[in-house]
């Protein structure tokens, strides 16, 4: 005895105004995206990509010639010289990161956690851009009168008879260029951070202190690991930041040390133009791969 399957009945055409009413919506989300496509297209996308096409040409002292070379690219990979600038790059910005996440880590955790009201808050985070106020070569350029042969703090160690002479290593030397990194970015860590600790459910901390945690258990198990996104976006900010200073290497270092930006500030003054894009771009290509590994361990979208 056969059975009779009933089948399904067909869905109905889309009546063409509903069809038309969504290639509509279609196109106004195309068209409300284009401006920030344009610019971005126009500022960030075609810059890039001129400086990838310079990277590959030739020139000598007088002109640029458009060709596609890889000479520039075997020069800058095959010399000790820029591996040591490369490594020397590095260790500013592993040093650099170090200070500022420590730093600005615990100014975020005393103004969000111990400071109670929130027009407090804001007048001690403004405290904290106050320095922002003045360029960057200002703020840099007064550590010199402090840090230097005779300034104020050799001046101090030998009135209270710790030294003899003056200590040289203050300035003018590696110290003398992560303190002053450390000055002028630590509020790019300390920002972030502080977005991240405002938005921990106090619950949290009120739950983990009944169930028997004490100050550090709380800090460990509950406010770093969901401090994790803040920190990852203040790493972003101070190390692409520390990759690309160039004045502040060669103003604090006195020209005694190097970096990625300052050589190829150097190559820019002698219109060496293409060597100088094949480093920028080795340079992003590094700090993309320094960023995405960030990325793949911390996810910082529901930070954005």
């Amino acid at each position: 005895m056969a059975i009779a399957v009933e089948q399904p009945a067909a869905s109905p055409a889309r009546p063409a105004g509903a069809r038309l009413v969504s290639v509509l919506g279609r196109l106004a989300a195309y068209l409300q995206a284009a401006p920030l496509a344009l610019i971005l297209g126009v500022f960030l996308l075609a810059p890039i990509l001129m400086i990838v096409a310079v990277s590959f040409w030739d020139y000598d002292f007088a002109r640029l010639y458009p060709d596609f070379i890889l000479t520039n690219y075997a020069e800058t990979l095959g010399s000790w010289v820029t591996w040591r600038t490369y490594l020397n790059t590095l260790k500013y910005a592993a040093i650099v990161w170090a200070l500022t996440l420590f730093i600005g880590f615990w100014v975020a955790y005393f103004i969000a956690f111990h400071v109670r009201t929130a027009t407090m808050q804001t007048v001690l985070f403004l405290v904290c851009t106050v320095p922002f106020l003045t360029s960057n070569i200002i703020r840099m350029i007064s550590w010199i009168p402090v840090l230097g042969r005779n300034g104020l703090v050799n001046a101090t160690l030998i009135e209270m008879g710790l030294v003899s002479t003056p200590v040289e290593w203050l300035l003018y030397s590696d110290f003398a260029v992560v303190l002053a990194m450390v000055h002028l970015y630590t509020l790019f860590m300390v920002t972030p951070i502080f977005n991240t600790l405002m938005r921990i459910d106090r619950a949290l901390i009120e739950a983990a202190r009944d169930a028997g945690a004490n100050g550090w258990q709380v800090l460990w198990n509950v406010v770093l690991p969901l401090a994790k996104p803040g920190m990852a976006i203040g790493t972003i900010f101070v190390v692409t930041l520390v990759m690309a200073d160039f004045i502040t290497v060669q103003v604090m270092s006195g020209g005694q040390s190097a970096s990625v930006a300052l050589m190829m500030r150097n190559q820019m003054s002698l219109l060496q133009y293409p060597a100088a894009a094949a480093n920028a771009v080795v340079l992003l290509v590094l700090v993309l791969l320094m960023v995405a590994g960030i990325l793949r361990i911390v996810d910082i979208r529901k930070e954005l």
